[in-house]
């Protein structure tokens, strides 16, 4: 059962989507040469870009009708450019509690999501003098934590190496499964792609899909 579809999307600069399907609960791997459409699938997915022409659904409700913040909630968008507060890892999660108006979670529970995203840092670690991998981690363990319906990743092992990018996607994967979230991951890297997938989408130029 799909979660999400595009059927038939036009977008500015001739990106075409006649049919994509994301399957409910799986890991879709989509993969393409660059400026095929990757990056802007997973942004009209989430409403933070809208189509010339076409509908995407979330379970079945053409995005359109739903409303925007709590879509980009659920259907969560963790990009190649980071979202942090200035100060440490322990006041952005604190940050983004407040901002979604919930209660904050425990400095173990924090611990734990920053373990699942191969990162071995004290809490009080300053953000601002990070790498920008190591920001990117930062911002998905937060995300990871306000539980997701669908997380979507865009390339979130371009700044790391073999190693830690294939632990990286081995917690997440397993994260998910076991939370029944449905993961959507850009990548490049055709050996993560092959080990991880449960399902593969290739789009060629022009974002015109064809059959892995």
């Amino acid at each position: 059962m799909d979660i999400l579809r595009a059927s038939h999307v036009t977008f500015k600069a001739g990106i075409q989507y006649p049919e994509i399907e994301i399957e409910a609960g799986l890991a879709t791997f989509i993969q393409g040469a660059s400026g095929c459409g990757k990056s802007t699938l997973l942004k009209l997915f989430n409403g933070t870009a809208s189509p010339d022409h076409g509908k995407l659904f979330y379970r079945d409700k053409p995005l359109n009708t739903l409303d925007t913040v709590k879509l980009r909630q659920e259907v969560l968008l963790v990009g190649q450019v980071t979202f942090l507060f200035p100060g440490t890892i322990e006041d952005n999660f604190l940050e983004y509690y407040k901002y979604r108006e919930l209660d904050p979670i425990s400095a173990e529970r924090m611990k734990h999501y920053l373990s699942l995203c191969s990162l071995d840092f004290p809490l009080d670690a300053v953000c601002d003098t990070m790498s920008g991998g190591e920001r990117q981690r930062v911002y998905l363990a937060i995300c990871l934590s306000l539980g997701p319906k669908v997380l979507m990743l865009d390339e979130p092992t371009s700044a790391l190496d073999e190693k830690t990018a294939h632990h990286l996607i081995h917690h997440i994967k397993r994260f998910c499964k076991e939370e029944g979230i449905t993961l959507v991951v850009v990548s490049h890297d055709a050996a993560l792609t092959k080990q991880f997938a449960d399902h593969i989408i290739v789009l060629e130029k022009g974002g015109l899909p064809c059959k892995a």
